[in-house]
């Protein structure tokens, strides 16, 4: 089950920070059609920051979701090994990821979740938590 799992980041407050770095990127989303912003922040292994919001279109399968974005923007400079990524969400709760996001975090290999429950409590997920008996380069 979730847990509070330790990452290179040594407290509650490193925490925090990747949460609000996710809360600012959700600043920019872009959803006029749901009115449900996400944002998200992934922290890299050489400890950068990738941030991502989500962005809609009318035609809604081309909407991309903020984890998404966040991985694409790092992956596109080069990054490829993540530590974590933090998700915030207009949701009463944490804002669980999509099929389709957990699957970008298989693809990546994101070991960790941080969502927010409250703003005194944070619930980590490890992915196989979010994503059992997952597709990924191994099975081909």
């Amino acid at each position: 089950m979730s847990q509070y799992i330790s990452l290179n980041m040594s407290s509650f407050d490193e925490y925090r920070s990747l949460i609000g770095a996710a809360y600012e990127a959700k600043q920019n989303s872009y959803s006029p059609y749901s009115k449900f912003a996400v944002g998200a922040a992934v922290l890299c292994e050489d400890e950068t920051i990738f941030t991502g919001c989500n962005i809609e279109n009318a035609s809604y399968g081309l909407t991309n979701c903020a984890e998404r974005v966040a991985i694409q923007s790092a992956v596109a400079t080069g990054h490829q090994t993540f530590q974590a990524i933090a998700i915030v969400g207009d949701s009463k709760g944490p804002c669980m990821p999509c099929g389709a996001c957990r699957q970008v975090l298989v693809e990546f290999k994101v070991p960790l979740i941080i969502l927010e429950q409250s703003e005194t409590e944070l619930v980590v997920y490890e992915l196989a938590e979010l994503l059992p008996q997952s597709f990924s380069a191994d099975n081909l």
